[in-house]
């Protein structure tokens, strides 16, 4: 079972590496106990993950840095973080409290709109949640804990996903966990990159063609036939009209909430890596090498121009203006509008 390159490159090796609490042990600095460096340079690191917090936007990426802006993007400022492992997404169910997940099993949550970060799981702590031989952790080991997505309904309630099968639910603030693997229709325990609420339901996309959504009334992930083989990196659209996209500019649609799905031809032939969608209700994707399409009803999508080259592009988010903020490896965050 691999990860995609480009996925590996962002999240810095999800599978077959030692998370550096671990390495730590034999005189590496334990990354978990050390906060984020702060520098000037840290709106030009590697940023692989945007989010909304009200009219601020907030980046989540390498070593631990986190980012915001109030001007949309124009001037960044860096938050404080109690660690220093890679981040990979984030998410804010409103304005002022948001969460942040990345390796070494670390959940951060912010009560204050991004400014300052507290920990609330790291792989130390879900070791100790775990029956003897961490069974319910998915098919890894608590050491490969690395979280890839989360999606969080209110400021108290919300998941975790990531690799090999790792699920994890609070419902408290993350002041208990309680772990979801054995909950999912995913025996092979393939990897998880993300989750995502669209209308009253929960959905999951994941390597291998998975495709799953959450039964309420059995509070079980049940898999979905997606006719496809490649992995998925996201999903997202409206009730009516769901889209998942993923390895090699792939795209699967279903108008009927995700029972039946049929794929959409594109003009990239690179992975389809992150979303947004507008205040219009645009969805909107992003390729590895910085290619935006753009799809009006989740079936038409047409590729954006007028776009600045990007060497690796990891996430964007929609501007109020037409614009779109991009974010990746070398060029840092970038504002770019889209014909």
């Amino acid at each position: 079972m691999k990860v995609h390159s480009l996925l590996v490159f962002l999240f810095i090796g999800v599978a077959g590496t030692q998370p550096a609490w671990v390495m730590a042990r034999d005189g590496f600095q334990d990354v978990l106990d050390t906060p984020a460096a702060i520098t000037e340079l840290s709106s030009r690191q590697l940023i692989t993950g945007l989010a909304k917090a009200g009219s601020r936007i907030v980046g989540v990426g390498r070593r631990g840095h986190i980012v915001f802006s109030d001007d949309d993007g124009s001037t960044w400022h860096q938050s404080r973080v109690p660690v220093s492992s890679d981040l990979n997404a984030v998410n804010f169910p409103s304005p002022q409290v948001g969460w942040a997940v990345g390796h070494d099993g670390v959940v951060l949550r912010s009560t204050d709109g991004g400014l300052s970060w507290e920990r609330k799981l790291d792989a130390r702590m879900a070791s100790e949640l775990l029956p003897a031989g961490g069974g319910e952790s998915g098919n890894g080991t608590v050491a490969d804990l690395s979280f890839l997505g989360l999606w969080f309904e209110t400021e108290r309630q919300g998941f975790i996903v990531g690799a090999f099968n790792q699920i994890w639910r609070t419902t408290d603030g993350g002041d208990s966990w309680e772990p979801w693997s054995n909950r999912a229709d995913n025996p092979m325990g393939l990897h998880l990159y993300a989750i995502r609420a669209i209308g009253e339901d929960i959905y999951v996309a994941g390597e291998a063609g998975l495709l799953m959504k959450l039964d309420r009334q059995t509070g079980q992930f049940k898999r979905l036939d997606s006719n496809a083989a490649g992995t998925f990196f996201g999903i997202t659209g409206t009730p009516d009209h769901l889209v998942a996209y993923g390895l090699r500019g792939s795209i699967v649609v279903s108008s009927d909430a995700g029972s039946h799905w049929r794929s959409v031809e594109t003009e990239v032939a690179t992975s389809l890596i992150a979303d947004g969608m507008t205040a219009a209700g645009d969805v909107m994707l992003l390729s590895q090498d910085g290619q935006v399409l753009a799809g009006r009803n989740g079936t038409d999508f047409t590729k954006a121009s007028g776009l600045a080259p990007v060497s690796v592009a990891a996430s964007l988010v929609p501007l109020d203006d037409g614009r779109s903020l991009i974010v990746g490896s070398g060029q840092g965050l970038s504002k770019q509008v889209l014909r």
